[in-house]
């Protein structure tokens, strides 16, 4: 049985990503610092369950990194540990440094040591995979798509810390030839989404009938991933990829903001219409944007597919389908999150 240490398991995409690597027989050391965006509800179902050991720690924090590596020999660290939200880090930027940067070094540094002290097959084998995104190449013109050599341009705290942590990786990789892999993907969307971002807030109060607030004219462009799909091509990058290298994961699955916001009013108004029978669509309020809002991000995934042979598997249409039946079906969980810090309030308004 394969271990894995991975990072930031109890947040949304480590979440469903640590759930489906224990029912396919991973063994995994479960490090999260629960911050405000973590949540053990996630993780329920492996209440009890050996092959996931749950860790409450910060990645920056070197003798417990050291401490497990020793204890559990894991074959590989996958780093999802990150503060991930753009408007959190115009209102904060310093945690977001913390985290991101000065965490990730922290944990590099004891991966490497860990890794000079493997022999034979499992130094071979052993990986390090940091998970990051499309917004440290900053933002597209209305053609183009980024490609794993389009330069770094990041444009917000939060695409910066990244842009930094990304750029650690490597230096790793060439400086101490650590066998690192890092994935840079788009907009996920799916299960367990903390509701501050775009898909559970808009779902959160088009349920509730309240105003839905689009930043700017809605017309921002993201490429849409289904969580699941980027679970999968997280495991075939840990399994086959090419130390050293990067490979974007994107849905190909382009959608302005406004569209995304319309799918789930006509998906939610299907499935529970409002007691007074207006389309929730009527609800839509433009609101002041984002400042540094990048206008679109667009995947070039074929790396993927021609190296590794990996192409998403769920379309928007069903993905969103999908999504909203689970927070349909799964309402205490949401309840439970909105009875936390976060009421569903603007931030990051600079």
């Amino acid at each position: 049985m394969p271990t894995w240490l991975v990072t930031g398991g109890a947040g949304f995409i480590g979440g469903n990503f640590v759930l489906g690597a224990v029912s396919r027989g991973v063994r995994v050391i479960n490090l999260d610092a629960l911050t405000y965006a973590g949540n053990l509800d996630t993780l329920g179902r492996l209440e009890g369950n050996d092959d996931h050991v749950f860790v409450r720690g910060d990645i920056g924090d070197r003798d417990l990194v050291q401490r497990l590596l020793a204890e559990h020999r894991p074959d590989a660290i996958v780093n999802f540990a990150a503060e991930s939200h753009v408007d959190r880090s115009i209102d904060g930027p310093a945690a977001f440094v913390q985290t991101n940067v000065v965490g990730t070094l922290g944990l590099l540094e004891c991966a490497r040591d860990y890794w000079k002290g493997l022999e034979g097959e499992r130094r071979d084998a052993f990986r390090f995979l940091h998970v990051s995104t499309d917004e440290v190449y900053g933002s597209l013109g209305e053609s183009g798509r980024f490609s794993e050599t389009t330069p770094y341009a990041p444009n917000s705290p939060y695409s910066a810390s990244k842009a930094a942590s990304d750029h650690l990786v490597r230096a790793f990789h060439h400086t101490y030839g650590l066998p690192v892999l890092t994935t840079n993907c788009s907009n996920n969307y799916g299960p367990y989404q903390f509701p501050e971002k775009l898909v559970p807030l808009v779902i959160a109060k088009a349920l509730a009938g309240e105003p839905i607030p689009v930043y700017g004219d809605g017309l921002n462009v993201r490429d849409w991933l289904f969580v699941q799909d980027h679970c999968d091509a997280i495991e075939r990058v840990l399994e086959k990829g090419r130390p050293g290298e990067t490979y974007n994961v994107g849905g190909n699955a382009e959608r302005e903001n406004l569209v995304v916001v319309r799918t789930i009013c006509r998906l939610l108004d299907a499935r529970r219409p409002l007691a007074d029978g207006r389309a929730r669509e009527s609800l839509v309020t433009f609101v002041a944007d984002r400042p540094g809002h990048d206008r679109r991000y667009a995947i070039d995934a074929g790396k993927l597919r021609d190296e590794l042979g990996w192409e998403p598997a769920v379309g928007f249409d069903e993905g969103m389908a999908r999504t909203i039946d689970w927070y349909l079906a799964n309402g205490d969980w949401v309840q439970r999150v909105l009875d936390g810090s976060y009421r569903l309030e603007r931030i990051g308004q600079g």
